[in-house]
């Protein structure tokens, strides 16, 4: 059993590629700490997660990361402490890449991957690079695999919809990059050390740790109502001290940083190639982000790596003395330990190219000459009357908010209803509009399920049904691979699901003879695009369900009050009171409750409100 954990810890750590070979501390006494470690000893006086983290250091990078399933469980260590087991759980917390996870989409008939995975890895992906301002062929380091690292939330409120925006935008880039049959090591980190945190804490009257971990678990809750994917590991500041001090250390013996008084300021002045990314000039630059001007530093624009302890704060102890660190560093660090030095994909939101990222930049380099990311990604602003939303200005909504009385998924399909890189401007209109297309989209996969019943061959496919599909097929990857163009495939979508429906309800549609071969390769078609973009339900009967009833909120109403209604106007229209009639049905629509006559009776379905379908038209 012994040889085996720590053959099991060996081949983990050991294993690196060619590319991540700039963090090289050199071990000490290397056998002996695997030895205790893989005995449940402690190693040094640390607690089990630092000392872990002590004896992983002497690696390239610190950690090595995979996106097939390994199976580590508390019961494969003799380490007792129950944090330790869930902190190494999270970060080998790695992707299976057949199937979706966190209960998003466990549909047996959900295939959100082609076919032929040869196909998919012909594809070529363009994206946008911030650093050269051009489109750029993708080209990962490793043939087959690619690292990404997104810079995660500082974890002390609620996140907003902003915030939303960031994570579904990389969601779809991973999502897509696994499509196109990549190994994807997906990195996105927690802040949960900063003086956000801390003011915040302070506020509250709760330890600063504490409330960063609480806000970390909401976080997760908003993931999973937005369906994005979990990361391949999720790095928290608090459990990387050894690595950002280390990171430090090598930038001060680089000559690249300056003390003052236990500080540890970063030299811009040492760095000529600073404001590459953002393309600022060093003299236009502001002095810091989220810290006070500090007349000690030798340059205004230089930036805290380490900063002092101050009486009431949390610290740690540091060659400088106890203290914390700056914000940019712990990005830094934390991307080196997980994917080295030199990786694919940086990426964020726009507020973060200057000054989070062009300083992170600097760090790096200044850490290891051959630093080096490939593609610099930056998603677009959520605005609301054309100002960015934020907490600082105080113009935001929560996730929370808006799905009490919107669907996730509405949401989500509002989010990727415009170009990532593009600004999205917030209104109760556009969600309005985004729930009723969703509910329009799943209404018609679920009329094609019903209708299809029992699975049915694929021979006999109408040649004008195979060329929709391949139309949608051919819009998808060529719109995708032009920088994630997700509108243009939401637009192309219309066209298969016009067909569907015209098999569905016309009586011509009726009628064919290969309506059912039919309506199973488009809903199949589609099924397979919304799994891609996130917006496959668990069941459509549950996400309409769940839609109607989002919809009677927003209306004040409920489902039995909304029936006596139809039972009203049935009996005004029996009694041919018109008028009567017409009013309740304009009552309905006016908060955004349709009413459908047919044959077998009336029944409803969510609407955008009356008003609100005149302003989405000026507003489209």
């Amino acid at each position: 059993m012994l040889i085996s954990k720590v053959l099991i810890c060996f081949l983990w750590t050991h294993s690196w590629t060619r590319n991540h070979a700039c963090y090289s501390p050199k071990p000490q006494n290397a056998s002996s700490k695997l030895v205790a470690l893989a005995m449940g000893h402690m190693v040094d006086s640390r607690e089990p997660r630092m000392a872990a983290l002590q004896f992983f250091r002497c690696y390239k990078p610190l950690f090595r990361i995979q996106s097939r399933k390994i199976f580590i469980t508390s019961s494969s260590s003799s380490i007792s402490n129950k944090n330790f087991h869930k902190t190494s759980r999270n970060i080998v917390r790695l992707l299976c890449s057949s199937s979706t996870s966190l209960g998003q989409s466990t549909s047996s008939k959900t295939n959100a991957y082609p076919e032929d995975d040869k196909k998919s890895k012909e594809h070529q992906l363009w994206l946008y690079n911030t650093m050269t301002k051009e489109k750029e062929l993708f080209k990962p380091k490793v043939d087959g695999k690619v690292g990404m690292y997104v810079c995660g939330v500082t974890a002390y409120d609620l996140s907003h919809i902003g915030h939303a925006r960031v994570y579904v935008s990389f969601d779809i880039l991973f999502r897509y990059l696994r499509f196109m049959g990549y190994e994807v090591n997906y990195v996105r980190n927690f802040t949960d050390v900063d003086d956000k945190i801390i003011a915040r804490a302070g506020e509250l009257g709760e330890d600063p740790i504490s409330l960063s971990r609480r806000f970390c678990e909401e976080f997760h809750r908003d993931m999973v109502y937005l369906h994005c994917l979990p990361p391949t590991v999720e790095p928290r500041v608090s459990d990387h001290m050894p690595q950002i001090i280390d990171m430090i250390k090598t930038i001060l013996e680089n000559g690249r940083a300056y003390r003052i008084e236990g500080d540890v300021y970063f030299s811009v002045d040492e760095f000529p190639e600073y404001g590459r990314l953002s393309g600022r000039k060093l003299e236009d630059n502001r002095a810091g982000e989220r810290v006070a001007v500090d007349s000690r530093k030798k340059n205004p624009a230089d930036f805290a790596l380490w900063k002092s302890a101050k009486e009431g704060e949390p610290f740690w102890e540091s060659p400088w003395g106890p203290g914390r660190p700056g914000w940019h560093i712990e990005c830094s660090a934390m991307s080196a330990a997980y994917l080295g030095y030199s990786f694919d994909i940086h990426g964020g939101g726009m507020d973060l190219i200057f000054p989070h990222h062009e300083n992170e930049i600097a760090q790096s380099c200044a850490a290891c000459h051959k630093s080096n990311i490939s593609y610099w990604i930056h998603n677009g602003f959520v605005t609301i009357d054309s100002q960015k939303m934020s907490k600082s200005l105080g113009n935001f909504f929560t996730i929370r908010q808006v799905i009490e009385l919107y669907h996730p998924l509405a949401l989500r399909l509002f989010l990727i209803g415009t170009h990532y890189r593009s600004p999205i401007n917030y209104s109760d209109v556009q969600l309005e509009s985004a729930s009723d297309r969703a509910y329009y989209i799943y209404q018609t996969l679920q009329d094609c399920e019903e209708a299809v019943g029992q699975e049915v061959e694929k021979e006999n496919i109408p040649t004008e049904i195979i060329d929709c599909i391949k139309s949608f097929n051919d819009v998808f990857i060529n719109s995708m691979s032009e920088d994630l163009h997700s509108p243009v495939v939401l637009s192309a979508m219309s066209d298969p699901l016009k067909t569907a429906n015209d098999l569905l309800h016309t009586r011509k549609g009726k009628k064919q003879g290969t309506r059912k071969q039919s309506l199973a390769a488009i809903e199949k078609s589609i099924r397979n695009v919304l799994d891609i973009l996130g917006l496959m339900p668990t069941s459509y009967h549950e996400v309409l369900q769940q839609l109607r009833e989002k919809a009677l909120k927003r209306a004040k109403l409920t489902e039995d009050q909304v029936v006596e209604k139809i039972k009203e106007r049935n009996s005004a229209r029996k009694n041919k009171e018109y008028e009567r009639s017409d009013g309740i049905r304009k009552d309905l629509a006016t908060v955004g409750i349709a009413l459908m006559d047919s044959p077998e009776g009336t029944t409803w379905r969510p609407a955008i409100p009356l008003a609100m379908q005149e302003q989405y038209a000026l507003e489209s």
